[in-house]
């Protein structure tokens, strides 16, 4: 045969939706590939993501067969049929070619690993058992080796082999493959972290877990880049990076099945020994919704906090200063806020001597601390404080390390880099920096999302608070 088959485009490595009984759930494989049809050029079940070595061979050939019949004849299924044993490999490639798959995926041989010649003779045995156009697998995070350079250059030359998805994430290796077998069979990217890099090499598409949760993103990313509009593209794929990079550390199925489910998709959870709850983190999985709200895939959330409306001299009481020491002692104090919806953020300040009200608060929050208040430096860089002291304390409580991380990282260095800048400009006055101390309140929606974008609106507020506080004379 020739290698009339053409492995371009945008792939979903699709899931494996389970029931409650860890069974195959057919139905919501059926809706599932409707959902991403149109979104996607074809399909790949019973690979990686799809759990394809916890699936029994009765199972992975009743999922080529829905997949199948419900691409039915308008999109390619590259059907996954990777198996350590040539035999077995052999059974299920015929399996799907006799049902009418486009092409089969097969990983290298894994557990007990062959030579480098057994790894020919395995896809060589293969090629000559069936007529389907064979895609090579290189996957070594998870069977413990690459697919040898000098094994792809001999394999290419059979007909029937007609790509390689390398999902190693070494662009070296990629560079050296495309190098070696230019124009003879295609490759693709398997590895979400490097799909531009991997596009601008010379790759021809990809297979992507998340492909089945943002192909429209990949879409974007692939006719971006091969259009030669790289900044474009470098923009698409900037905007799930994070995401991508989640779904590639914690491997497929199990964030991939989190991020479905946020999205309104359940597709069941993973098939023991695979158990989310001991792979990804609460806080980790907080930030895979976080992430999706960013491009649009869930719904955004609302702020439901907000600066108290109580009278500025009113809001320190909680950490043991009183209006009526503010309004009598000469304490300077000053708030404002800055930013948007989620990203919006509020400073509350106070600012007196070592040796007053806000001195005594000051060693207070350090040395009595409150669960989900703790107090914290502001610092310019790690173990460079602000001058004069500061002390950070939230206006909401923090339940989580991830929100915890998004306070109090841009709230130090927002904070810290505005008190520099008032002290140099001489708002805040040099004989000051070691007679006074410092407290901000600092509001920050639960939710928020862009550590960048908090930075500067922590900077602008505290700014801002610091002329109110100072411009009313020094204590």
């Amino acid at each position: 045969m020739t290698k009339s088959f053409r492995l371009r485009g945008v792939y979903p490595a699709l899931v494996t939706p389970f029931d409650k009984s860890e069974g195959v759930n057919e139905e919501a494989f059926r809706s599932f590939v409707r959902t991403v049809f149109d979104h996607v050029d074809g399909f790949v079940p019973c690979g990686t993501t799809g759990e394809f070595d916890y699936l029994s061979y009765d199972e992975r050939k009743r999922i080529f067969d829905i997949c199948i019949d419900e691409a039915n004849g308008k999109k390619p299924v590259i059907a996954g049929t990777g198996d350590p044993c040539t035999r077995h490999v052999i059974e299920l490639s015929k399996y799907a070619q006799d049902a009418g798959a486009d092409a089969v995926i097969v990983v290298t041989p894994y557990f007990l690993h062959p030579s480098d010649k057994g790894i020919y003779e395995h896809f060589y045995q293969l090629s000559r058992a069936v007529d389907i156009p064979i895609v090579m697998y290189n996957i070594p995070q998870t069977v413990g080796g690459y697919l040898p350079r000098r094994v792809i250059e001999d394999l290419v030359d059979l007909d029937n082999i007609v790509a390689l998805k390398d999902s190693s994430g070494n662009l070296t290796y990629t560079m050296e493959v495309l190098e070696k077998v230019e124009g003879k069979i295609d490759v693709v990217v398997g590895h979400d972290e490097v799909v531009l890099p991997s596009l601008a090499g010379g790759c021809s598409g990809m297979i992507l877990a998340s492909a089945q949760v943002y192909p429209d993103v990949w879409q974007k990313v692939f006719k971006a880049a091969k259009s030669g509009k790289m900044d474009e593209a470098r923009k698409h794929q900037l905007t799930v990076q994070k995401l991508s990079r989640i779904f590639c550390r914690y491997g497929g199925p199990v964030p991939v099945k989190i991020a479905l489910k946020y999205m309104g998709i359940d597709m069941g959870k993973t098939r023991g020994p695979l158990k989310e709850g001991g792979v990804i983190l609460h806080e980790d999985r907080e930030e895979i919704r976080l992430e999706l709200e960013k491009i649009g895939k869930v719904p955004p959330s609302e702020p439901t906090f907000e600066v108290p409306e109580i009278p500025l001299e009113n809001r320190f009481e909680d950490i043991g200063i009183t209006s009526a020491e503010i309004l009598t002692q000469k304490i300077m104090m000053g708030g404002a806020g800055a930013g948007e919806g989620i990203n919006k953020v509020g400073i509350d300040l106070v600012a007196g001597t070592s040796n007053g009200p806000v001195g005594v608060s000051f060693a207070s929050q350090l040395v009595y601390l409150r669960r989900g208040f703790e107090a914290l430096p502001s610092v310019l860089e790690p173990n460079l404080s602000a001058k004069p002291c500061c002390l950070i304390v939230p206006q909401v409580e923090l339940k989580n390390l991830r929100q915890a991380n998004i306070m109090y990282g841009p709230a130090q260095a927002g904070i810290a880099k505005a008190i520099a800048d008032k002290v140099e400009s001489g708002v805040i006055p040099v004989s000051m920096i070691d007679t006074h101390v410092m407290l901000t309140k600092a509001f920050v929606h639960p939710n928020a999302l862009d550590r960048a974008v908090l930075f500067k609106n922590f900077y602008k507020a505290t700014m801002e608070a610091i002329d109110m506080a100072f411009n009313k004379g020094a204590a």
